[in-house]
């Protein structure tokens, strides 16, 4: 995020250089080419496929953060009748955003950090809510974005659905070590209710320490298995009540 004002996106000149950098960022351009080819797939099986593109002033492929939200907003949308900047960024021109690019800029999750959305196409006005079917085939996609980011340790679920798709499909059986840090959309309707604001903020400030550094010896860990009685996943919850999954190399 290397804007110094709230909905900078707004501006010709700030998304025009924007989209400029989705070609000349070294850690945007293979998400570019991996989103372009996912609208090209749904199109081809007829399907939803108005997706905004990774933010590249964001962290691309060098990202340890995920900041995961429910759905493209309007002003996501280049092809709405007040056009949005096509980005899935904290630097949209709408409140959401803003309310975003603070938390950011207060809790110093600056860098190193990339905004995806759990159903990664258009759903249409903010009413039109993400069905399971959604989640699910949603999630498939992140999981492949996840297989590009490396260097990942956190992943925040931002709301309710990002919550239930991400632990439901997201997360299970993708053999990585990974922190799940829980909390609330940025929408001005919650973070307008009492005490919602400062949570976010406090999960934001969370993720921006990297609990690989923590010692979690002594913690109580927990295990999954399957039907045959073989683990697919163990993990143990941080003070803050996070979750860590553990590694499967470390089982």
């Amino acid at each position: 995020m290397i804007s110094t004002a709230p909905r900078s996106l707004g501006q010709g000149s700030v998304l025009e250089a924007r989209r400029a950098m989705t070609q000349s960022a070294p850690t945007a351009a293979p998400l570019t080419r991996w989103v372009k080819q996912l609208i090209v797939r749904r199109l081809s099986q007829g399907l939803p496929a108005e997706i905004p593109m990774v933010d590249p002033a964001d962290a691309g492929t060098e990202a340890q953060v995920l900041l995961l939200l429910e759905a493209p907003g309007p002003m996501t949308n280049a092809q709405n009748a007040r056009a949005g900047s096509g980005f899935i960024s904290s630097d949209n021109n709408d409140a959401t955003a803003e309310n975003l690019w603070r938390a950011r800029q207060d809790t110093g999750l600056v860098g190193r950090t990339l905004l995806w959305n759990i159903v990664p196409w258009y759903l249409g006005p903010a009413s039109n809510k993400p069905k399971v079917a959604d989640l699910c085939e949603g999630a498939g996609d992140l999981r492949e974005l996840i297989a590009m980011l490396p260097e990942l340790h956190t992943v925040v679920t931002l709301g309710h659905f990002p919550r239930r798709g991400w632990s439901r499909f997201g997360r299970p059986g993708l053999g990585i070590g990974i922190r799940t840090i829980e909390s609330w959309h940025p929408s001005p309707l919650a973070m307008n209710q009492p005490g919602k604001r400062d949570e976010m903020h406090a999960a934001l400030a969370r993720a921006s320490r990297d609990w690989r550094r923590d010692d979690a010896g002594g913690r109580e860990t927990f295990s999954q298995r399957d039907r045959s009685g073989q683990t697919v996943a163990r993990w143990y919850f941080t003070a803050d009540g996070d979750r860590v999954d553990v590694h499967p190399r470390w089982w």
